[in-house]
């Protein structure tokens, strides 16, 4: 059986935006998509997975876990480093069929960094430990001081 494929005008049309935006949101990865060509193709269940719509196989005994660390203190600069750091661990050597799903969100005017994870608690214990480990770690990557040399 094969899955349902859409284009992207299709999926503009059915969620009511702009193509424009529906290729946005590929590029940014929040829609997945597979190009043929020069075109691109969304299959039924990427596209349930913007609009929430649950899959159509829920397996029994999965279980997702839902994280925010807030981390105090941190500059613009340390929050960009921090952030490519949590993305790029998720994003490589993880189960694709459980991904890990990251959300920065820097607010500089209280100097505070939130890190959102949801993901399989496995793969969501491994990045916290990573942060952990980064945090706690003096490794420069949160220096808030510029050094002369």
């Amino acid at each position: 059986m094969t899955e349902e494929m859409y284009s992207v005008e299709q999926v503009a049309d059915r969620l009511g935006l702009h193509v424009r935006t529906v290729r946005g949101y590929i590029r940014s990865g929040r829609l997945r998509a597979v190009r043929i060509g020069k075109q691109y193709r969304i299959a039924a269940s990427d596209l349930d997975a913007l609009i929430g719509q649950p899959p159509a196989a829920i397996v029994a005994g999965q279980a997702e876990v839902s994280s925010i660390v807030q981390i105090d203190g941190v500059d613009r600069a340390a929050a960009d480093r921090l952030g490519t750091l949590v993305l790029a661990s998720a994003n490589t050597g993880h189960d694709p069929a459980r991904p890990l799903r990251v959300q920065t969100v820097h607010d500089e005017q209280r100097r505070r960094l939130k890190i959102i994870i949801i993901g399989d608690p496995a793969g969501t214990a491994e990045l916290l430990h990573l942060l952990d480990a980064v945090l706690t770690a003096d490794n420069g990557l949160l220096d808030r001081e510029v050094h002369d040399a």
